[in-house]
């Protein structure tokens, strides 16, 4: 019973406990106090408090180590259905495992290799543990796999265009100043720091046909960043829109029912994996006339049809007695 209320309390974003929920503000408290110790021990201007500094480093070490063990001990009923030695091994290799491990490894190996000491850094994506249950990381979360297939095509836009200026700034550049533009990556450097950025002003062309190219570069880094975050932009105002402009039915959905899909309903034209996602609700199948349809997640929904649903907090409980994986 004491194991299954710790496992209750360092679980985070149950918000109907309340222990749960300070333990939330605790760890998060101790995650920033750590960060911020770790900044200001590189001023030295600072210098007459890096014992307190240090301190506080030890201690919210301390903690992180305690919920680390924590969470071993209890990794049996985060994985209900797995045996005691595979729940745990399967928690030390999850994300949030693994980033509890790095976030105390490096202050063993402090005065050991530069690689642990950069390993301080992950410290900082401790922070996503936290916020990773609420709504807001959800909700960037969400936009992102949704719009994955156009941010990787404007990201391979952006590569291709740091490729051909960065040889394009080569070829212009390397006789006029061959210690500036020594080599391909010479030019890649360029190329990043003006297709992205205003320019670091180290490396700037001197040729005439090296400018001009610079400026096509300049207007060209311009669209390539607009593009990415066009694409979020929009992402982010189709999520609100459907958010707003759902029917509150849908929401009162707690066990299986049935959806007629008439053009009030808002259904039409979207696939049964879109309806999932926006309102959490799973169609199981689909009637439409005589037909009867088993639903992949690519099928469309059309006027008429009636949806055998039910909902993604039920589906869950259902999968939790099961065993079965959702697709």
């Amino acid at each position: 019973m004491t194991k299954k209320r710790v496992f209750d309390i360092i679980q985070i974003g149950n918000k109907e406990d309340i222990p749960s929920r300070a333990f939330d503000f605790f760890i998060s408290a101790v995650i920033i106090l750590n960060i911020l110790a770790m900044l200001l021990e590189t001023f030295s201007e600072l210098s007459a408090f890096h014992g307190l500094f240090k301190a506080v480093e030890y201690v919210t070490i301390i903690i992180f180590c305690i919920e680390y063990v924590l969470r071993i001990w209890t990794a049996d009923l985060l994985y209900p259905r797995k045996s005691r030695t595979k729940s745990v091994l399967k928690f030390l290799i999850s994300f949030d495992g693994i980033i509890d491990l790095l976030t105390i490894l490096p202050f063993f190996f402090l005065d050991g290799m530069v690689i642990f000491r950069m390993l301080r850094v992950v410290r900082i994506f401790h922070l996503f543990r936290i916020n990773s249950q609420y709504d807001s990381f959800n909700l960037i979360k969400d936009v992102l796999i949704e719009k994955r297939k156009q941010l990787f095509s404007s990201l391979f836009l952006i590569v291709i265009l740091v490729l051909a200026s960065s040889l394009a700034m080569y070829g212009a550049e390397h006789d006029a100043q061959p210690e500036a533009f020594e080599n391909a990556f010479s030019g890649i450097w360029w190329s990043v720091s003006t297709l992205l950025t205003v320019g670091y002003g180290d490396i700037y062309p001197v040729t005439v046909v090296g400018r001009i190219i610079a400026i096509f570069i300049a207007f060209l880094g311009v669209c390539a960043v607009a593009v990415p975050t066009g694409i979020i932009s929009a992402g982010f105002v189709e999520k609100f829109s459907k958010s707003e402009n759902s029917d509150r039915k849908f929401h009162d959905i707690r066990e299986v029912g049935e959806i007629l899909c008439d053009s009030k309903s808002g259904l039409i034209g979207l696939k049964t994996d879109d309806i999932f996602l926006t309102y959490g609700i799973r169609v199981y199948m689909i009637i439409r006339g005589e037909l009867t349809i088993v639903p992949n997640d690519l099928v469309t929904i059309n006027e008429n049809d009636i949806l055998i649903v039910n909902s993604e907090k039920l589906l869950k409980k259902n999968d939790k007695h099961s065993g079965k994986k959702k697709k």
